[in-house]
């Protein structure tokens, strides 16, 4: 007998191996509508094609993305330590030999908007990991044109990401249209808005995309950084490793494009954008804490 699938079940495409884990989303008919476990993407497929996934698969799932993503924050903190020192040396060439150098960080600020919510949780606690001031709201792809110029207004961030779920709708090699895309068109309106805001690339930085979106629309509507060049699945930590390297990288450095986007769990396939400066500001000196000499 086979095993009924509904909303909320774990699943995976016996045509592709197994080789997703997907929540279901909703079953219509003979399909059902489907979002990545991990990876921001929309599928659809015939329920005969799907096979649960028992928890014990979950749980082993989950803990082997927990694990790559800790080893990921091991490497930002490694390398966040080594730009500090680089700093420290350059502020150490302008002050007396014998001050004491008491700095202070203030990195650039995120406001982060999510189609999905459950994602924009695991994505505000490892911004919170990270040390990157960001606000989080979970809005659908197709409203968040509607409402980012008022969150822009509202908070007035350095760096701005308009994410969620997409894919191509269908099996197509006319990536171009944007009517084959799930949600791509979202973004690019959700950019244009924010950039009637704010015009310049420098002063608000935006990564947009999900998995298989439009890359080049996006990043001709004004995005600094975008998915997906190759129409591949990007993680759903990619954005907020995108983000903290620029919200932590000096406002004298210039970004390279390598060097951030090595950053990311997907890489080159599915991430990619322009030449962008940092956000982040070092303080000199630190003021007296009340109570300490």
């Amino acid at each position: 007998m086979v095993e009924e699938i509904v909303a909320g079940d774990i699943v995976g495409r016996k045509s592709y191996g197994l080789d997703i884990y997907f929540k279901v989303i909703e079953v219509n008919g003979e399909h059902a509508k489907l979002k990545g476990l991990d990876l921001r993407l929309y599928a659809t497929a015939p329920l005969n094609d799907l096979e649960k996934i028992d928890a014990s698969r979950v749980r082993d799932y989950w803990k082997k993305i927990i694990s790559e993503n800790n080893e990921n924050l091991k490497r930002i903190y490694k390398r966040r330590q080594k730009e500090r020192q680089r700093l420290l040396t350059r502020i150490a060439e302008r002050v007396e030999e014998n001050s004491k150098l008491e700095t202070f960080d203030v990195p650039g600020s995120v406001l982060h908007l999510d189609g999905d919510g459950e994602y924009l949780d695991i994505c505000l606690t490892t911004y919170k990991q990270l040390e990157v001031p960001a606000t989080g709201y979970k809005i659908s792809e197709k409203e968040q044109p509607n409402k980012v110029v008022g969150l822009l207004r509202k908070h007035s961030p350095d760096l701005l990401v308009l994410t969620g779920h997409d894919g191509l709708i269908k099996k197509s090699t006319e990536y171009n249209k944007l009517s084959n895309y799930h949600n791509s068109s979202y973004f690019i309106e959700g950019i244009k808005a924010a950039r009637r805001y704010e015009k310049s690339r420098d002063d608000l930085i935006i990564f947009a995309g999900a998995c298989q979106s439009h890359y080049d629309a996006i990043l001709n509507s004004g995005a600094n950084f975008a998915s997906s060049p190759k129409r591949v699945v990007i993680h759903a930590f990619d954005p907020v490793f995108i983000m903290e390297k620029i919200a932590y990288t000096s406002i004298y450095d210039p970004i390279s494009l390598r060097e951030i986007i090595s950053s990311t769990i997907t890489g080159f396939d599915g991430i990619g954008g322009l030449e962008t400066r940092g956000k982040h500001r070092l303080g000199f000196p630190r003021s007296q804490v009340d109570g300490q000499e």
